[in-house]
């Protein structure tokens, strides 16, 4: 039996970057995804289809790893760069994107994440285990943002 975790976290923020740099980092999945904490292991399966394995946690006995697979396109015209999930592979379903925008001083940065996680665990668990997959998620992508924040040259 597993536990369904649901995810859905949106996050607007602005650099000093300008938006092209933005748009190349972000659209350059293996670069945006190295200021991302805690992945084991990205696999790029081509077609714009990346499989992320992140780290295990938990303890020897009893651990949980996330796995999932998206497909990213990207548009420079539109500022945007979006995701959306594979099916069959791994534990979970991520989708979501980036939205770009040229405020000709700053660039500002508005993220979708969707989710839904299984966790291999009872569904009496289920009061514990949610708020604390969704607590650690969130950490993982606050963390994120601050890292990209930090390569693009700080907040505007």
């Amino acid at each position: 039996m597993a536990v369904k975790v649901e995810i859905d976290l949106a996050y607007e923020f602005a650099v000093k970057a300008k938006a092209d740099q933005v748009f190349d980092l972000l659209s350059d999945v293996p670069r945006s995804v190295s200021h991302f904490p805690k992945v084991h292991k990205l696999t790029d399966l081509g077609g714009g289809v990346y499989q992320w394995e992140m780290e295990k946690v938990g303890t020897a006995q009893v651990h949980l790893q996330t796995v999932y697979a998206c497909k990213y396109a990207s548009h420079r015209a539109k500022g945007t760069v979006t995701w959306t999930p594979v099916k069959g592979v791994g534990n979970a379903q991520v989708s979501g994107g980036w939205k770009i925008h040229d405020r000709k001083t700053s660039t500002g940065i508005e993220l979708a994440i969707q989710g839904v996680m299984d966790v291999p665990l009872p569904g009496l668990m289920k009061m514990v285990v949610v708020p604390v997959v969704e607590s650690e998620f969130e950490k993982l992508v606050d963390k994120y943002i601050a890292n990209l924040v930090k390569a693009l040259g700080g907040e505007a």
